[in-house]
């Protein structure tokens, strides 16, 4: 009998070898999926797609944005939204002032659906041999922009200093509860998201996501596993400044891994971290899935799965989820690629 999609991602993480590198390809924007299908002549390939990571229903849409809920909508935190725009922007922050006064985190029990402990019970007993995660929304950085604005988040950090250390506290304790209940679900890992990056470096610099973020991350990750369960984290952008620290406080898996941001060659991360992390992503989805040849796809894909699976420690995926811009015989290249490193032939 062969290995599980779950046991094949655990064996990685331990840096283990598998029969074949496990997958994700993430999600298909726009009409991606449709032109798919008429490329196929059915939606037969849909079938075919085993992600090896299957993330549970998050607890509720209101920790996140509901892209689906017409021209605006507003979170559980009070921040207003324009959802009918690509990307979605917004438009009225919760706090107006750095200044805590007006502070108002939801309760607990009102950042879960009331019917999503049932939901996600269901979708592990249905998934249970494929590695589970479960994912509660907006990291401490992301969610304090989502509160006051990017701008004046960014001012926060640097002109009011006492405020900003304050407010990432209270959400690290507002997280930390979140989290524990999540952690009483059978799942094997933690999906915690946060975008400290971009194309070149660390957003607020490294010191300062040292000073602000590293502890209140080591505690949430410490909690984590104390529970036996896995700490995985997306970051877009380039963070290579302070994966030794993420690694310190026990990062298992990185995600995302944009091989176009500075320093962030996936072969190049291997080597210097390659021993203590798990890399989760790699194909470049601002250059090989839009633009390369589906030749060139296939190439990329098999590299990195020979190279980046070389002694465990990677999972395959795109970046980004196959965007809209995406050629139709590209994202075929990438699904057929996938299918083939793992042993299925779409024909």
């Amino acid at each position: 009998m062969g290995l599980t999609q779950r046991a094949r991602v655990i064996d990685q993480i331990a840096h283990r070898e598998t029969d074949h590198v496990p997958y994700t390809i993430g999600g298909f924007e726009g009409d991606v999926a449709e032109r798919l299908d008429a490329h196929y002549g059915s939606t037969g390939w849909r079938g075919l797609l085993d992600d090896a990571i299957r993330p549970l229903p998050i607890p509720s849409k209101g920790l996140l944005v509901d892209l689906d809920s017409g021209r605006f909508f507003t979170d559980l935190f009070g921040s207003t939204w324009r959802v009918d725009l690509r990307p979605h922007q917004l438009v009225e922050p919760a706090l107006k002032a750095p200044s805590l006064d007006d502070l108002a985190l939801p309760a607990i029990d009102d950042c879960f659906d009331p019917d999503w402990e049932t939901r996600a019970r269901a979708f592990a007993a249905e998934h249970g041999d494929h590695f589970l995660t479960a994912f509660f929304g907006f990291g401490l950085f992301e969610r304090s922009w989502t509160l006051r604005g990017f701008e004046e988040t960014m001012m926060d950090i640097a002109a009011s200093p006492a405020f900003y250390d304050e407010l990432i506290q209270r959400l690290a304790d507002h997280q930390m509860a979140i989290i524990e209940r999540l952690l009483e679900l059978p799942v094997d890992g933690i999906m915690f998201s946060d975008d400290w990056g971009y194309q070149r470096g660390v957003l607020m610099g490294a010191e300062r996501w040292r000073s602000i973020y590293k502890p209140r991350l080591a505690e949430l990750y410490r909690r984590v596993h104390e529970a036996g369960k896995y700490v995985l984290s997306h970051c877009c952008g380039s963070i290579v400044e302070i994966l030794p620290d993420l690694i310190e406080i026990g990062l298992d898996v990185y995600e995302s891994v944009q091989p176009e941001a500075r320093d962030n060659s996936p072969y190049d991360l291997k080597k210097q971290f390659g021993d203590r992390l798990t890399f989760w992503g790699g194909l470049g989805s601002q250059s090989t899935i839009p633009f390369g040849t589906p030749q060139e796809i296939r190439d990329e894909v098999a590299r990195l799965c020979c190279e980046m699976g070389k002694g465990g420690g990677y999972i395959l995926s795109p970046a980004k989820g196959l965007q809209p811009e995406t050629p139709t015989e590209n994202a075929a290249a990438v699904v057929e690629s996938f299918l083939a490193e793992s042993g299925v032939d779409i024909h």
